[in-house]
């Protein structure tokens, strides 16, 4: 057949499905193709564009596809192996063909490399994801298939591999799209070429078997469609023996011989209507044995890839056993066909909208769970990859990123000294800056240098893969540690100092064991490193100090008490010596009726160990014991004789005003739960303050009143319960 006589084969085909096509775009296509693939030959000596040809007869043939698809595959080749651009076929034809092109080009780009599972996956998924039009993907199909079916011309090598990738690629995406026809035929041509032997005792004892299973097959498709025609059913009956991969993976993954698969036999009734399927199906139950736990029902629940029929399995009156798929004819076009099937009801003019058309295509755009994980891609949506990147490396593997990743997330993938010592990147051999935003088909290349300085701070920002971020911080954990000590010990200090706490005081000989105990480090300067390259934060850690910080605050009001200045602080544990009434509750010892007041700083309420100071004016500052600005050591001589002692009265207030500081992981609700063990305590809040830290933390500050210590000390044990409270204090100095 001449090139001249090819082509009007495909346009009597398109115009027998498809009269109002654009024929000349068609065969402009055509002679597009075949000037720019002038001189180019396949392997069996054939010019090239018999290939471009064939592709464009298959989807014709066999999907029946639109007039810009089948211009596409014409056309799919130049842009690859030609000197045609993008940009000339979107001028000549149009932008919706030219992008159809370029993403069949790009899909070609793709090269199997590793048997691993996940690198199928990924190639799987990136086949997807990279059309943005499914068609592209119909093209691709259509182009493998007419390489397999021309593969004897290859080298042995050369058609092993291009069969285990069609195997492993091409036929589950056929089968996701619902396509079984193309995917039986690419699944029998992969496996002729990778288990050759297993493949010709398949086919051969088919063929000296196929004379009596042509009788076999020819008898019952009579029997069924003579039964149906006395119950008025109209349909048509197809009969065939399963196809050799399907009988082939029976055989071997079950260990069993040729006679003993038991549906190899396959009949198909096509009927008009949904309520013939069940008639028929009642009809071939009563006309053969119906195997018990051999009936399925895809029609009342289809499979994932909206596939639908009615499968039984029977026994006739040989004794051979054979399914039969009873389904509508809009069901066998979506079996045969799948996703392909909307082109060829849309052109026969079946269903007027466009909505009723996708229907069935949305449903298994967005619904694609749950087929075996051997046929499978988890999702076909075009944009459900929306959290997903696939990129090349130069050796042409897929690495998965995550949507957003940058090259610094591509070096860190690949290893870790390589994104360490990157120094420069490209991405389709040009460099880009460090924040680039990788999109899925980029060929990304990291260069590299020993002398590289390592990884800058700012990377963690950049970086989108916890996987970077945590190379990131380890590198500076490793190699920034006297750097990463200096920062650490310096915000450790700062948070004990809002405590009230100095390091010295936290580090004393005494304490330092059970602080590094209690927080989980050998040594202080490897705790310092941890909070220096970000393994944890300082505030994290004062919050477990919390018991020593304490006793340090209680250690120190011991010593104010032992001083000449002020005689030891009278407490609860010494009721004998209290008096009954007080100026707000407070005796000044040796003092009556004189003014007191509450410092502000520490908000002592009845029960705190307490010590007084005379003010110039303004009476007697009542301070907690454990208060900072009552430290001993911040005693000067000229005040020495203004430190007074000072206790509570066996008749207080009704309630003392206090602040307490609540330290906690942010989060949603954080506030609304505060409020409600404020309000299950009963507590009166006069105001609440609130405000986050840039490292992920709350702090909220509250001005309340209680009775005593007690009523406080249970507030302070119900907001330390609050899911994500790392710390409960009372602010001091």
């Amino acid at each position: 057949m001449t090139m001249q006589e090819q082509y009007q084969r495909l346009e009597d085909t398109v115009r027998a499905y498809n009269p109002g096509a654009n024929f000349s775009q068609i065969r402009a296509a055509f002679d597009f193709a075949e000037d720019a693939h002038r001189g180019q030959m396949r392997k069996d000596g054939s010019p090239f564009v018999t290939h471009p040809l064939a592709v464009a007869q298959i989807l014709a043939e066999e999907l029946h596809l639109d007039s810009e698809s089948i211009a596409a595959a014409l056309l799919h080749d130049t842009i690859e192996d030609t000197v045609a651009t993008h940009a000339d076929i979107a001028r000549l034809f149009s932008p919706t063909v030219a992008d159809l092109v370029e993403g069949v080009s790009k899909l070609t780009r793709v090269h199997y490399t590793s048997k691993e599972e996940e690198q199928m996956e990924n190639l799987r998924k990136m086949l997807m994801a990279m059309a943005k039009d499914i068609r592209v993907i119909l093209i691709k199909i259509a182009d493998r298939l007419h390489n397999m079916r021309t593969m004897e011309y290859q080298t042995p090598e050369k058609q092993k591999q291009k069969s285990f990738e069609t195997m492993e690629i091409y036929a589950p995406i056929a089968h996701r799209l619902g396509m079984q026809k193309m995917k039986w035929e690419l699944e029998d041509l992969s496996l002729k070429y990778l288990d050759p032997v297993g493949y010709g005792e398949i086919t051969e004892a088919l063929e000296q078997k196929s004379a009596a299973y042509g009788d076999f097959i020819a008898s019952v498709r009579q029997q069924i469609a003579e039964r149906l025609a006395e119950a008025g059913i109209s349909c048509t009956v197809y009969g065939r023996t399963k196809h050799p991969y399907s009988i082939y993976r029976k055989m071997y993954t079950q260990n069993k011989s040729l006679d003993d698969v038991f549906d190899l036999f396959a009949f198909r009734v096509i009927v008009d209507t949904l309520a013939d399927c069940y008639n028929v199906l009642g009809i071939i139950h009563d006309l053969y044995h119906p195997i018990l736990g051999r009936f399925k029902d895809y029609i009342g629940t289809p499979k994932p890839n909206m596939y639908q029929s009615l499968h039984t399995t029977v026994v006739g009156q040989t004794g051979i056993p054979f399914e039969v798929q009873i389904r509508t004819r809009e069901m066998h076009e979506v079996a045969e066909y799948g996703i392909a099937a909307h082109w060829k009801y849309k052109q026969n003019g079946q269903g007027t909208g466009d909505e009723k058309s996708y229907e069935w295509v949305r449903r298994l755009l967005e619904n694609q769970e749950g087929a075996d994980a051997e046929d499978y891609i988890h999702s076909l949506k075009v944009d459900m990859f929306a959290d997903e990147v696939f990129v090349f490396t130069p050796r042409g593997d897929v690495i998965n990123l995550p949507a957003g990743a940058t090259p610094i997330d591509f070096a860190y993938t690949i290893h870790s000294a390589v994104g360490n010592h990157m120094v420069a990147a490209k991405v389709n051999g040009r460099i880009v800056q460090f924040d680039y935003t990788l999109q899925s088909g980029d060929v990304v290349e990291v260069e590299t240098s020993q002398s590289a300085h390592g990884p800058s701070r700012d990377w963690i920002k950049i970086a989108r893969s916890n996987n970077a971020r945590s190379k990131i911080r380890q590198w500076f954990k490793k190699e920034r540690r006297d750097e990463n000590i200096v920062n650490g010990r310096a915000s450790f200090e700062s948070e004990l100092k809002r405590c009230g706490v100095t390091l010295k005081e936290l580090t004393a000989e005494d304490m330092l064991p059970q602080v590094l105990k209690k927080l989980c480090y050998n040594s202080l300067e490897d705790m310092y490193a941890s909070i220096g390259y970000g393994g944890v934060t300082a505030l994290k850690l004062v919050g477990r100090l919390r018991e020593e910080i304490n006793h340090i605050l209680r250690r120190r009001q011991g010593y104010i008490a032992g001083k000449d200045t002020a005689a030891p602080v009278k407490t609860a544990s010494q009721p004998s010596q209290r008096q009954t009434h007080g100026e707000q509750g407070i005796i000044v010892e040796g003092l009556t009726g004189c003014l007191v007041k509450f410092a502000k700083c520490c908000s002592p309420v009845p029960g705190d160990e307490i010590v007084g100071f005379i003010t110039r004016g303004y009476g007697v500052s009542v301070h907690r014991a454990d208060c900072p600005n009552a430290a001993a050591e911040r005693h000067s001589e000229a005040d020495a004789g203004r430190w007074i002692r000072v206790s509570w009265a066996e008749k207080t207030n009704e309630s003392y005003h206090t602040t307490l500081e609540v330290v906690a992981k942010d989060r949603m609700g954080l506030i609304m739960d505060v409020s409600t063990a404020l309000s299950t305590t009963k507590t009166q809040v006069s105001s609440l303050n609130a405000r986050t830290t840039p490292d992920g933390f709350a702090l909220v500050t509250l001005n309340i009143s209680v009775p005593d210590s007690e009523q406080l000390q249970a507030v302070m044990r119900k907001l330390g319960q609050i899911s994500g409270v790392l710390n409960v204090m009372r602010p001091t100095g």
